[in-house]
C-alpha cells in the first residue's frame, strides 16, 4: 500500500520514470491541459498519489498542494472534488497541513461542505478533521461551520459516511 525507497526502485525498474519526475510530468500536463476532462483525470491521478507518505515531500516541492487548492476554486465540480480529495489525502502530514494552512486553504475546504457532490463533502469533512488544531480552531470552529457539521452528524439515515465523519470531528474538536 505505502511505498518506500526500496519498493519504489523495485516497481520503477531500470527504464521506469522515478516518482518525482512522474509527478512533475503530471503537474506539467495539468498546467498545459486545455480540455476539462484531461485536467480532471490528471487531478484525480495526483489526488491518488497524495495518500502515500512517500510522495509528500515531492508534492510540496512540486507545489501540488497549491494545485489542489486552485482546483477547489474552479467552477468544475469534478476538479473541486479531486482538489479537496487531494487535500484530504495529504493533510494528515503536519508539513502538508502547514502548507495548506499558509496558503489560506481552510476557507476553501470549508466552502466544500456545501457542495452538491457527496465525495467533495466527505473529503472536506476528513480534511477539516486533520487541519483542526489549536492554531486553526478559530478559523474552523465558527458557529456556521459547527452548525453544518452537526447537521451532517444528525444525517445518519441519509448518509452514514457524512454522519460518521461529522461525529468524529465533533468528538475530537468540539465536544471534548
Amino acid at each position: 500500500m505505502f511505498t518506500n525507497a526500496q519498493r519504489q526502485v523495485e516497481r520503477t525498474g531500470r527504464s521506469g520514470t522515478p516518482r518525482e519526475q512522474y509527478l512533475q510530468d503530471l503537474v506539467t500536463q495539468f498546467q498545459n491541459a486545455t480540455a476539462e476532462e484531461s485536467k480532471e483525470k490528471i487531478a484525480a491521478n495526483l489526488a491518488n498519489f497524495a495518500y502515500d507518505p512517500f510522495n509528500y515531500a515531492f508534492m510540496r516541492q512540486l507545489n501540488v498542494l497549491e494545485l489542489f487548492l486552485d482546483c477547489i476554486t474552479e467552477p468544475n465540480e469534478r476538479l473541486v472534488e479531486f482538489g479537496v480529495g487531494g487535500i484530504c489525502n495529504s493533510c494528515v502530514d503536519p508539513a502538508n497541513a502547514s502548507v495548506i494552512i499558509q496558503c489560506d486553504g481552510i476557507p476553501l475546504v470549508i466552502q466544500c461542505l456545501s457542495s452538491p457532490v457527496r465525495n467533495t463533502v466527505t473529503y472536506a469533512l476528513g480534511a477539516l478533521y486533520y487541519l483542526c488544531n489549536p492554531l486553526t480552531k478559530k478559523d474552523i470552529l465558527k458557529p456556521d461551520v459547527i452548525r453544518t457539521i452537526r447537521e451532517y452528524a444528525a444525517a445518519g439515515s441519509v448518509n452514514v459516511s457524512f454522519s460518521n465523519l461529522a461525529n468524529a470531528f465533533l468528538e475530537k474538536h468540539v465536544d471534548s
